[in-house]
């Protein structure tokens, strides 16, 4: 569930595959075991659902609450497969520039000041060269074709014009700049989309992508990435914890906590040198899990509800 940033068809300083770079797992079982060497423990569903992504060069698309291990899926794949991470955090007002590539306007404005007149005439066209172009997360994945793993993270928070611009980019790969020429990947980079589901995404880039949803864990299986991503964390700690946010995520809290924030709380605990968890422990750390003034105003006058009664 959750782990523990090309070729082009133009001289753009193209990066090769790095040296580091592995071969994709063999097998389903491979990846889930290497998966989990790394720290990330993926069930038998999304382990498929990445390997026919890597396998198939098909882009992959996890959707899920906050914090179940979206993300996390694109790190550790790009860290197992010794390649370059590239991210683009999607924001609300996102456009193609922004994502793509723009121009280096402070370089090109010195390069003018350095010119005199009759040679900026001539020149002019040497200020939309490669050496001025800035690259944004789709170009340098494009340029990095097959050595990078591409995280495209939150597209939901974009907006349609943005989602549709993007289907583009993953159906071809490439992208044509009208000073350069066309930059293309000669094998594509490995693609993870997220989204937390907080507007639907639209069918055209769903057929383009293979699917998988990411719920939270069960509370054995929670407390195994618990002992995964932070081992110094005790197995009753761990499990006290589990079962607390298993209690917290049956309220009606307006953010539920997700993965992380149980590994936040265990390791906070764990720093306090807390051996269980207690009402008292879980009021001095309920700022590692509950994360909204309204929930916490909740939540506090129940923890020993949340807590839960144990023998001795």
């Amino acid at each position: 569930m959750i782990r523990g940033p090309a070729v082009s068809c133009v001289a753009l300083g193209a990066m090769s595959t790095p040296d580091a770079a592995r071969r994709v797992p063999g097998s389903v079982e491979e990846l889930q075991a290497t998966l989990g060497a790394h720290a990330y423990l993926a069930d038998r569903g999304l382990a498929t659902a990445i390997h026919l992504a890597l396998s198939l060069d098909k882009p992959l698309l996890l959707e899920g609450e906050a914090g179940v291990g979206k993300t996390e899926v694109a790190k550790v794949l790009a860290e197992l497969l010794g390649r370059r991470l590239i991210r683009l955090q999607c924001y609300e007002g996102i456009d193609a520039s922004q994502a793509l590539y723009e121009w280096n306007y402070a370089r090109q404005l010195l390069a003018v000041r350095a010119l005199d007149a009759s040679e900026a005439e001539r020149h002019v066209e040497d200020l939309f060269g490669p050496e001025f172009l800035v690259e944004r997360p789709l170009l340098a994945a494009i340029r990095a074709g097959s050595g990078a793993v591409l995280l495209v993270d939150e597209l939901d928070r974009a907006d349609d014009e943005f989602e549709a611009f993007l289907l583009e980019i993953l159906s071809e790969f490439a992208v044509s700049i009208p000073e350069v020429g066309k930059v293309a990947a000669e094998s594509p980079p490995a693609v993870v989309v997220t989204s937390n589901r907080t507007r639907e995404l639209h069918d055209a880039l769903k057929r383009r992508c293979l699917y998988h949803w990411i719920d939270h864990p069960g509370l054995d299986r929670e407390v195994e990435i618990v002992r995964a991503r932070a081992p110094h964390v005790r197995e009753a700690l761990a499990r006290d914890v589990a079962e607390a946010v298993a209690r917290l995520r049956s309220l009606d809290l307006a953010k539920l906590p997700g993965v992380a924030e149980t590994i936040d709380w265990a390791n906070a605990l764990a720093f306090l040198g807390a051996e269980r968890l207690s009402p008292e422990t879980a009021r001095d750390t309920l700022g590692a899990v509950v994360k909204d003034h309204e929930d916490q105003g909740l939540v506090t006058p129940r923890l020993a509800e949340v807590v839960g009664e144990r023998d001795g």
